[in-house]
């Protein structure tokens, strides 16, 4: 695990955009899965103005959604995919056939989530995994405890996440209390992690991440035991 120390959010929005670009240059065609929640938005901005420069190529990524809240039609103003369409899939002119989504509002999530597996089975595994980290370590809406094998499914929000949530949508009733999650097990075998984390209300669950134990009860500890994961956290994350 790698981490990059960096001042302030701007320049861990920027550090971001470098890595993306860096590895989408160099495989044009590649898989990434992209979350939303506050501290990706930066770095999305900031591919969104290297895209309208002509300087980072979306084409013909394959784009997969990180999550998504069980029950919601994707017109919902809670709607994830909504979120991703909004700040990464609109900016960056990516077509509806180049997303593979995970549909909160079908009728079987058990069939969605194998769909998705296999879907990115499909295509080898991610090629760049966009994360950014839970009030309780989790990854996507991998709550604790979930361990380095759990595939794509649906659970159960912890109150933790609920809480965290609210701040989006108005309050905590207003928190769908159920999810579809891509799996730890697609998300540790990504060819490149970028973990991304910013703020003081994130200093305690980075330390545990970084050198805590290594167990499902803080998700992304597990990181630690995957290759090519890339920590970027800014002067309010890591204290000091």
């Amino acid at each position: 695990m790698n981490l990059i120390q960096v001042p302030t959010y701007a320049d861990l929005s920027r550090v971001a955009a470098d890595l993306i670009c860096t590895a989408v240059a160099h495989n044009p065609r590649s898989a990434i899965v992209v979350a939303t929640g506050d501290t990706p938005m930066g770095a999305y901005v900031e591919l969104a103005q290297r895209h309208a420069l002509g300087q980072f190529d979306s084409a013909h990524l394959r784009v997969f959604q990180l999550d998504a809240y069980w029950g919601l039609p994707p017109d919902d103003a809670r709607s994830l995919y909504g979120w991703m369409w909004r700040s990464f899939l609109q900016p960056l002119h990516i077509s509806d056939a180049q997303v593979t989504r995970l549909k909160g509002d079908a009728a079987d999530p058990a069939a969605v989530c194998a769909a998705y597996d296999a879907a990115v089975a499909q295509v080898a595994g991610f090629d760049v995994s966009i994360l950014g980290l839970g009030p309780n370590g989790h990854l996507g809406f991998n709550e604790p405890p979930s361990p380095a094998d759990a595939p794509t499914r649906m659970v159960n929000l912890t109150e933790a996440s609920i809480a965290s949530n609210a701040r989006y949508w108005g309050g905590r009733e207003h928190v769908p209390p159920q999810a579809l999650t891509c799996g730890m097990a697609p998300l540790l075998a990504a060819k490149q992690t970028l973990l991304l984390v910013s703020g003081a209300r994130k200093r305690h669950i980075l330390q545990q991440t970084l050198s805590g134990p290594i167990t499902p009860e803080v998700p992304a500890s597990l990181l630690r035991l995957a290759n090519h994961v890339t920590v970027i956290a800014d002067q309010a994350a890591l204290g000091g």
